[in-house]
C-alpha cells in the first residue's frame, strides 16, 4: 500500500531535493519556461505554484517567506515585479507542463514546464478562438443531412413560379 507517500524522493537525499528545487524555481521564474524530465517537472509544480500565490500580496513577510525558499534576491525581485502581476487575477494553476517525448540517453520524458500567462503562442489562439462544437449523435446528423435535400426543390418551386407569372 502507499499510504502517505506523496514525495516523489528523485533518487535524492532531502537536502539535495529541496536545493534542486529551489534552483529549478528561481530558473522557471527568472526564464519563463524550462526544460526537465516529466518527475521534476511535477515535483517542481507542487513547489512554484504555493510560492507564486505568496507572490500575489506584495509586504515585506511575504517576501522573507519567497526568499527563505527561493535564496535568490534576483528572482524574488522578478517575481514581485513581474510575474505576480501577470497572475494576479488568476486563482491558481500557474504552470503547465507540455510533454516532448523521450530523452535518446536514457529514454527519460521529457517536458517543458512553463508559466502560462508568458507563453505567447498559447495566448494567441485562446485570444483567436476556435468554434465550439457540441458532439451529437449519428441519428441527428443523418438527419440534417437529409433535411437541406427536401427543402431544396421546395424553395426552387416558387422561385420558378414567379418568373411565369410576370
Amino acid at each position: 500500500m502507499r499510504h502517505n507517500k506523496k514525495i516523489n524522493h528523485l533518487g535524492r537525499k532531502s537536502a539535495h531535493r529541496g536545493a534542486m528545487l529551489s534552483n529549478m524555481c528561481s530558473s522557471l521564474i527568472l526564464h519563463k519556461r524550462i526544460f526537465t524530465t516529466v518527475a521534476k517537472a511535477k515535483a517542481l509544480k507542487k513547489v512554484v505554484e504555493p510560492i507564486i500565490t505568496k507572490s500575489k500580496e506584495d509586504t515585506t513577510q511575504s517576501r522573507r517567506l519567497v526568499f527563505q525558499d527561493l535564496q535568490n534576491k534576483v528572482a524574488v525581485t522578478e517575481l514581485f515585479q513581474n510575474v505576480s502581476q501577470k497572475v494576479g487575477d488568476r486563482p491558481g494553476g500557474y504552470t503547465r507542463i507540455i510533454k516532448t517525448g523521450n530523452r535518446l540517453g536514457d529514454n527519460a520524458s521529457m517536458c517543458f514546464i512553463e508559466l502560462v500567462d508568458y507563453n505567447e503562442n498559447m495566448l494567441k489562439e485562446k485570444a483567436a478562438g476556435k468554434k465550439k462544437t457540441r458532439r451529437r449523435s449519428a441519428g441527428a446528423k443523418k438527419a440534417e443531412a437529409a433535411a437541406p435535400a427536401t427543402e431544396a426543390p421546395v424553395a426552387e418551386a416558387p422561385a420558378t413560379e414567379e418568373p411565369k407569372a410576370e
